[in-house]
């Protein structure tokens, strides 16, 4: 669908998230004068985003009924601008929120309207590569392709059934980006430790994960595990590392069962 049905669009919060969605907006066409970033103390990169696009920069958020006001704040100020937000609600407003842990309920009360939608993005939207997660409860068909349009820019779109799985959808793929990154770090220390040079190690272990999501996005039909077997021959070198990683005790599936939790738990926190 065309985005042009989702203005007037008014984006509260431009960091980077934000200005990554909105850079995926434009580029998937929507119309440059139908988009409002409000930040009332703005980066200069937010400055220089506005301003090689096209778009108009608020310190407030208008007092003007918007299509869809999308909040990108962090959760520990989002009573305070969801105030601000009931200002530009209207009776055909949609918001949409991708702030952890904050409940559809305290959502609705504190913007004034039923028609929210919860969603948690992660970091390579800024590449168009991003993934996100997305609940929502009384909205229109319409309202929902508005949504999955807006949030398609950016990457894939998951539905949820049920609220509690967004926070399980933070867990996963709204921190993941950070597992992954530290595996990077990981994976070179080791290179380190059995005497590689270290800007070699860090080479070698930033292609590597580079190259295995190059697999992955090129045969998303082909289940991980498989890939996983393709690589790793009976009693060689991957196997005797694999039975390290995947041992039924602090292997790197418990690991990550660990640490996806706590990483929940917290989101769970953040909402309370």
């Amino acid at each position: 669908m065309s985005l042009t049905r989702a203005t007037p669009l008014v984006l509260i919060g431009a960091g980077k998230m934000g200005t990554a969605m909105a850079g995926g907006w434009l580029a998937k066409g929507l119309p440059p004068h139908g988009l409002t970033l409000v930040d009332p103390s703005p980066a200069e990169a937010v400055i220089e985003f506005a301003r090689k696009h096209g778009v108009q920069i608020a310190d407030a958020v208008p007092r003007e009924s918007a299509r869809v006001i999308v909040l990108a704040v962090k959760p520990q100020v989002m009573g305070e601008v969801m105030g601000d937000a009931a200002m530009a609600v209207g009776p055909d407003t949609l918001v949409v929120s991708i702030a952890a842990g904050i409940p559809m309920a305290k959502l609705s009360a504190g913007t004034g309207t039923h028609r929210v939608v919860r969603v948690m993005p992660n970091t390579p939207a800024q590449i168009g590569k991003g993934i996100s997660g997305a609940y929502a409860g009384d909205i229109s068909a319409e309202d929902r392709d508005v949504a999955t349009a807006l949030l398609e820019a950016a990457g894939r779109v998951v539905w949820v059934d049920n609220e509690t799985d967004i926070d399980a959808v933070t867990s996963v793929s709204g921190s993941g980006p950070a597992y992954v990154f530290h595996l990077v770090e990981a994976l070179a220390a080791a290179g380190e430790a059995e005497g590689l040079p270290a800007e070699t190690a860090m080479a070698l272990a930033r292609q590597t994960i580079i190259g295995a999501a190059g697999l992955l996005e090129e045969d998303d039909w082909i289940p991980a595990a498989k890939l996983r077997e393709n690589v790793t021959s009976p009693k060689g070198t991957t196997a005797a590392a694999l039975d390290v990683l995947m041992a039924n005790e602090d292997g790197l599936r418990d690991l990550m069962r660990r640490a996806v939790h706590a990483a929940r738990l917290r989101a769970e926190e953040l909402g309370q």
